[in-house]
């Protein structure tokens, strides 16, 4: 009898660690299939990602608004540059070389300056009329002129004070006169004498 109770027990327990073994190998599975899953979520993220980067398109973000085009570039390309190359001497008088930029989309038949030389003191020397027409539409042009009665080592400065005369080349009938052309001006200068406005 006490045999017999004792092989009970030894069944019993054989028993109960079977289906132990099978309560903890069910809950690994589960987490197991758990894991799997979310690390297949992923990589699909990540494959959706990579697709994207791959053709070129930015996830949607629900925003449509595209960046304001910029007008600078137009803007700037509506000028007339004028630089004041170099001085030269010659007898009697200084000779300026301005080299013209003429980056409108119009051709000027009359481009005329009032430029302003002043001595190595800021003391007015001289006042002169510089026709730089005719200038061609996007055309780079070299325009001489001399200025009598004052030698080169004596200019201290040359001001661009006003347009004269500015007109415009039709097409078809006469020149058109225009009176904004001393806002399309920007000076410059390469030699020693500034070139102001």
């Amino acid at each position: 009898m006490q045999r017999f109770r004792i092989l009970l027990c030894i069944g019993a327990l054989s028993f109960a660690s079977m289906v132990w073994a099978q309560t903890d190998n069910g809950q690994a599975t589960a987490d197991g299939a758990s894991t799997a899953q979310a690390s297949n979520a992923e990589a699909s993220t990540a494959g959706d990602a990579s697709q994207s980067a791959t053709s070129g398109t930015a996830p949607d973000t629900g925003n449509t608004s595209s960046a304001p085009t910029s007008k600078s570039a137009t803007a700037s390309s509506q000028a007339v540059d004028v630089e004041l190359n170099k001085l030269t001497s010659v007898p009697n008088a200084c000779r300026a070389y301005l080299v013209t930029q003429n980056l409108t989309d119009r051709a000027f038949d009359s481009f005329k300056l009032d430029v302003v030389m002043f001595d190595n003191n800021g003391i007015v020397a001289k006042r002169l009329a510089v026709q730089l027409g005719p200038m061609p539409a996007g055309k780079t042009s070299l325009k001489v002129f001399d200025i009598p009665g004052l030698a080169c080592k004596q200019i201290g400065q040359l001001l661009l004070n006003d347009v004269l005369q500015c007109t415009v080349n039709t097409g078809n009938g006469p020149p058109k006169e225009r009176h904004d052309c001393l806002s399309l001006i920007s000076v410059s200068q390469r030699g020693r004498v500034p070139f102001i406005e």
